[in-house]
């Protein structure tokens, strides 16, 4: 059952990934690459930026942000763009077992999936416990922008 739910999901997963590539983004935005220098063409066509690059730049290299934020610092203005990930992280569930069932064990009786503890349900034995990976959102990438370029950037995990 896992594997029925899981492939669909992971082949739009797959397409939807290929299709977010510096590539695309030039080739959805002709425009916007056209007012490029062509040091900062030839960064964008592999994805890589560096410190005086405008925003439009940074967007057709990186993609669109997942969040910005704005502030001021020594009288200057600026502007952040996060970009984020997920990360995986095994988490334990006392909900255990699948779908509804009998569950036959202290307490007998009908329960959803195991929720009760341990004992016999529908697809055999449930301990009551169970072990699963979630995804949580992590900033993975940042970047700076101070009078609309480029000031710093890190690509990779926030040390915040």
């Amino acid at each position: 059952m896992k594997t029925i739910v899981f492939l669909p999901l992971l082949a739009f997963l797959a397409v939807s990934c290929t299709s977010n590539t510096p590539q695309t983004r030039i080739e959805k935005n002709p425009k916007i690459y056209r007012s490029l220098s062509e040091a900062e063409k030839a960064l964008v066509e592999v994805g890589k930026i560096q410190n005086g690059m405008t925003p439009p730049a940074v967007f057709l290299a990186w993609g669109p942000p997942d969040g910005r934020s704005e502030g001021e610092s020594n009288g200057k203005r600026y502007e952040h763009w996060l970009y984020r990930s997920l990360s995986p992280v095994v988490v334990q569930s006392a909900w255990g077992g699948w779908g509804p069932g009998w569950a036959w064990g202290p307490g007998c009786g009908w329960y959803r999936g195991g929720i009760a503890g341990p004992g016999w349900g529908p697809w055999g034995w449930n301990n009551g416990v169970a072990t699963d990976i979630a995804y949580i959102p992590r900033t993975s990438s940042w970047v700076k922008f101070v009078n609309n370029r480029v000031e710093s950037w890190q690509l990779g995990e926030d040390p915040r």
